[in-house]
């Protein structure tokens, strides 16, 4: 059985303040006393049938699931220790910024105990699903033009071409998206190639998202050419069928987001959170996370076989770029290359 309640904006009252979250879509599955509050940055629509598939199980449980930004998601726990019971969040570095502040719970042996190393933090960051940050292009758009292989290539084609791409690219905000920066900042990290994409881009007055699905409907409809860093199992998931529309995987380098989860230290039903969180974690849910949800299961393997793919590393190197100083430096440049006068 499951409940549906309209978008609505929550109000946590804490002792010394009021924050509101913009809560996107809130669904109830089950109808058991014992619930689970879950809030998440994955569309209700993808992993619902994840969670039907739990409740099918036999597990005396519902779950009261709700999503928002990652960055409201990371605020409503540092801010007000909302009385969420499992976190999940596409955001890696504010994640690990959670984690590392202490507002994680440790997990039990039994939730950890499938989980290779790499995909996890400690005891208290887990990772569900592995997968590609990739670009989207309209086919009809890129018409006569070569599909490029790398960002380098991809900068060329669009400095040759400012005329028919001018107002046409899409890419995240990252100052006003979580995910956006987090792929923004990774992106600058790993390659210089990314600066001198992001002046080009400003310099043809791209269009800023703060959503992988609405840049994903735009270059659907023809509304823009194309959507830099994207989460690919959205576009995998949304643009099955359609052939006007390529997906690309650049072979420089293409990043891995690590989509984890974490049991906040204000957790009130942490033992049940744990066996949602476990079921998860199992072969069992890996399957329907990979079969029902298409988000990628976490695989060595399917690494070792794309080695263009390069996971985002799941350890304290992410805090770096959330030092406030830090992101505001980063950002003050992400500003002058993209917000061209």
């Amino acid at each position: 059985m499951r409940k549906i309640i309209a978008t609505a904006i929550v109000w946590f009252i804490a002792v010394s303040q009021v924050y509101a979250i913009n809560i996107e879509e809130r669904r109830v599955f089950g109808d058991a006393v014992r619930s689970v509050r879950v809030l998440s940055t994955i569309d209700v629509d993808i992993i619902a049938p994840v969670f039907e598939d739990f409740l099918k199980s036999g597990a005396n449980l519902s779950i009261d699931y709700q999503t928002a930004s990652s960055q409201d998601v990371y605020d409503v726990i540092t801010q007000d220790r909302a009385k969420f019971d499992m976190v999940i969040s596409s955001a890696m570095d504010l994640q690990m910024k959670l984690a590392n502040d202490g507002f994680a719970s440790s997990l039990s042996d039994q939730s950890l105990a499938q989980v290779p190393a790499w995909a996890r933090w400690r005891d208290v960051l887990v990772a569900l699903a592995q997968e590609p940050v990739v670009t989207v292009l309209n086919r009809d758009a890129f018409s006569g033009a070569p599909i490029p292989e790398t960002r380098t290539e991809l900068a060329a084609i669009l400095r040759e071409n400012p005329d028919r791409y001018r107002g046409m690219l899409g890419t995240y905000d990252p100052m006003k998206s979580g995910a956006g920066y987090l792929f923004a900042s990774q992106d600058a990290r790993y390659s210089d190639t990314f600066w001198r994409l992001a002046e080009i881009m400003g310099g043809l007055r791209a269009q800023l998202y703060t959503t992988s699905s609405s840049m994903i409907e735009d270059v659907a409809t023809g509304k823009i050419a194309m959507a830099y860093n994207v989460v690919g199992s959205y576009a995998m998931a949304r643009l099955a069928g359609n052939t006007n529309v390529q997906i690309l995987e650049f072979k420089d380098f293409t990043h891995i987001l690590l989509r984890s989860a974490l049991i906040p230290a204000s957790a009130e039903n942490k033992q049940d959170a744990e066996i949602l969180l476990a079921y998860l974690l199992s072969d069992a849910g890996q399957t329907a996370i990979e079969e029902l949800a298409q988000l990628p299961r976490i695989s060595e393997q399917g690494l070792m076989s794309r080695p263009h793919q390069k996971p985002i590393r799941m350890d304290p190197g992410l805090l770096v770029y959330v030092d406030p100083i830090k992101k505001q430096r980063f950002l003050a440049e992400w500003s002058a290359a993209v917000l061209q006068p």
